[in-house]
């Protein structure tokens, strides 16, 4: 990591830190926080962290934007941070401007296709597309034939449907009548709806591991505090063995997530050994922050269940996370039939190489 590079994590930290505190964003004035700390992260660069400086982003590495939003997971606020950095990694690897503001991209479930018609225009429905009522543009990955291209739309062109996640952030069906984009290139070689929630997966990955880290942390200090029969609860050994599986769970998100994470990074392209990763990382993630969020929700107690405490703000997204750009389930069967389709001698080969 260079001297840029890590000043931009612990840039992230701060912000987060002074304007992204859970407790705060806990209450009624929970929207009146957004601005300012969006602000805070456009004005560091975090929004534009993985667009070069010569398309005036902060040119930063992937790794370095992976660091980010695994912080960003730490504090489990609703802002679409991680849909921003895809949506200008999309635009600038296609070399299109990516505008200020925040940002989604589309489409994000798998076999979801739009479409570039002759007469330039786009048309077609993405669906569960994140913050895309928020957001003022959606970069998208459309097929003109069976040509990739990227494309810049505002959202004020397009039909958009409500919905919510568990977590009660948005994730709206966006359908496009003949919308003319606001930019326009072919998408660079590699780059397809696969490579697109790939990307999408690893992002939510390593957002489940940083929230996994949260909710121990919090886990632990709670057991600490919380006293029965006389005693903190975090000295009766049932409590403790569940707080070591939490710990568990917390690190195997993290070498997953990370190792995905490092191989987007080292890979000159999205192949095989990317996508083993990714799979690999989205399954495995996936699962702890199931095991993760019921074990803290029992340190916890009827606690942990009420509005006024932080910890929903944590279990609900990691349950939302697990479902978005496709869920374990959906990775799993993916990767089972990669691996089926190379055949069993080549299985033991594939993990080594690793």
């Amino acid at each position: 990591m260079s001297a840029s590079d890590s000043i931009l994590v612990e840039a992230t930290t701060r912000i987060f830190r002074d304007l992204g505190d859970p407790q705060d964003w806990n209450g009624a004035d929970a929207e009146s926080r957004r601005a300012p700390l969006w602000h805070a992260l456009e004005e560091a660069g975090l929004t534009s962290a993985w667009v070069p400086e010569a398309l005036g982003g902060a040119g930063a590495g992937l790794a370095d934007g992976f660091e980010a939003l695994r912080i960003s997971g730490e504090f489990a606020v609703s802002l679409p941070l991680a849909e921003t950095l895809l949506a200008g990694w999309l635009l600038a690897r296609a070399g299109l401007p990516v505008p200020k503001g925040m940002l989604s991209v589309a489409p994000v479930l798998e076999g979801e296709r739009l479409w570039l018609g002759a007469d330039g225009n786009l048309s077609g429905t993405a669906s569960a597309v994140p913050f895309a009522r928020e957001a003022a543009q959606i970069a998208v990955l459309a097929r003109r034939g069976e040509e990739p291209v990227v494309a810049l739309v505002d959202t004020s062109r397009c039909s958009i449907r409500a919905g919510t996640s568990i977590a009660g952030e948005s994730r709206d069906e966006v359908t496009l009548h003949g919308v003319a984009p606001a930019a326009l290139a072919a998408a660079p070689a590699g780059i397809d709806e696969q490579v697109l929630l790939q990307m999408g997966a690893a992002v939510r990955a390593i957002q489940m591991s940083g929230a996994l880290q949260a909710i121990l942390e919090r886990s632990a200090a709670y057991a600490k505090e919380r006293v029965a029969f006389e005693r903190p609860i975090g000295g009766f050994q049932a409590v403790q063995h569940s707080l070591a599986r939490l710990a568990g769970e917390a690190a195997a998100a993290l070498a997953a997530a990370g190792s995905a994470a490092d191989a987007i990074e080292s890979s000159p392209e999205f192949d095989e050994a990317v996508f083993l990763e990714v799979a690999s990382a989205k399954i495995r993630v996936g699962e702890a922050a199931q095991s993760g969020a019921a074990i803290a929700h029992q340190v916890h107690g009827a606690m942990g269940f009420s509005r006024e405490h932080v910890l929903h703000l944590y279990t609900q997204r990691l349950w939302a996370w697990r479902d978005d750009f496709g869920s374990e389930a959906a990775w799993a069967l993916r990767l089972g039939a990669m691996v089926a389709a190379k055949g069993a001698d080549a299985l033991w080969p594939m993990l080594a190489a690793r």
